[in-house]
């Protein structure tokens, strides 16, 4: 079973309708999936529970985690935490439901109960750091979940991949300390947060940077992405396999600059969970990232859900 992983306080993270990580990216997602009457009929939707402060703190700063809620129980309006990263009043039930959905993506793909998973949440956390916020994600979604699969389901080895076009950096640092993650993420360079160059392995050699200049064909990003994923399981046979999912690596979106099309989304995410199913009998739980075209990134969702259902 596939299951959607999403849950409606997301949807109260208000940044403004002009800021680019605004609440219509999930609407647009949803919307897209009810017209999909096959998919929206055959995969498991299910509504994620909320992170506690005490699971956020695998991976984050208590105090840091405390500084986000307070700020947002003191504002009545906007407020920023850094210069691109926005929170309101329903900010701290939008980031502890985005959370909380990854981490019941977990338990479920790990009791066998929906091996594979898309998990559609705001705000995104690829780049949320041990102790601050940083663009447009306070905690790290996925970087938590693979730290809770090690924690808590006791895994030895976890592979996290990352196509967003931003470098994620947030990941990197909250996961690099630990040889039993791999960490994999191609990002356009140069390109913001400026981190990511490809010398850059982690403390442990278990990091692969892929920085790639915008405006290559697709077949480019394709295939650097494919082989840093072989390279960092080479000899590391993945128990569970995490994936950032940016669809700001789609052409035309206003943040990037890659040129991959709907069609490329499948052949990635099929590659994935062929993968995946010789390592670890399938298991692939992916999470929103990036993706600032609504309607596109909401048809590369309905794409990439569909080949996780094919498998």
């Amino acid at each position: 079973m596939v299951a959607y992983f999403s849950h409606p306080d997301c949807g109260r993270h208000d940044t403004g309708w002009r800021h680019p990580e605004h609440v219509g990216r999930l609407r647009a997602i949803a919307r897209a999936l009810r017209t999909d009457v096959e998919l929206f009929t055959t995969i498991d939707q299910i509504e994620g529970r909320h992170a506690t402060p005490e699971e956020l703190a695998i991976v984050h700063d208590p105090a840091y985690i405390a500084h986000v809620r307070q700020t947002v129980e003191r504002t009545d309006g906007l407020a920023r935490l850094d210069a691109d990263t926005v929170v309101s009043p329903g900010s701290w039930d939008a980031a502890t439901a985005a959370a909380g959905c990854l981490l019941d993506a977990v338990d479920y793909s790990l009791d066998a109960l929906a091996v594979r998973s898309f998990s559609a949440v705001r705000p995104p956390g690829h780049h949320a750091l041990h102790d601050r916020a940083m663009g447009f994600c306070l905690f790290s979604n996925i970087a938590l979940a693979a730290r809770y699969a090690r924690t808590h389901h006791g895994l030895d080895r976890v592979l996290i991949a990352d196509w967003d076009v931003h470098h994620g950096n947030g990941t990197q640092e909250l996961v690099e300390h630990d040889p039993g993650i791999h960490f994999v993420s191609m990002h356009q360079w140069p390109w913001y947060p400026g981190t990511g160059a490809a010398t850059d392995r982690g403390p442990h050699s278990t990091v692969w940077n892929v920085p790639m200049p915008a405006g290559l064909p697709a077949a480019a990003y394709r295939d650097a992405f494919l082989h840093a994923v072989d390279a960092a399981t080479a000899g590391f046979t993945p128990q569970l396999v995490l994936l950032s999912a940016g669809f700001d690596s789609l052409l035309g979106d206003p943040l990037g600059g890659f040129t991959l099309e709907i069609d490329d989304v499948t052949t990635l995410t099929r590659e994935l969970v062929a993968r995946a199913t010789v390592w670890c009998g399938g298991r692939l739980i992916s999470a929103l990232e990036g993706g600032y075209a609504p309607e596109r990134t909401a048809q590369a969702c309905i794409a990439h859900l569909q080949a996780l259902r094919a498998a």
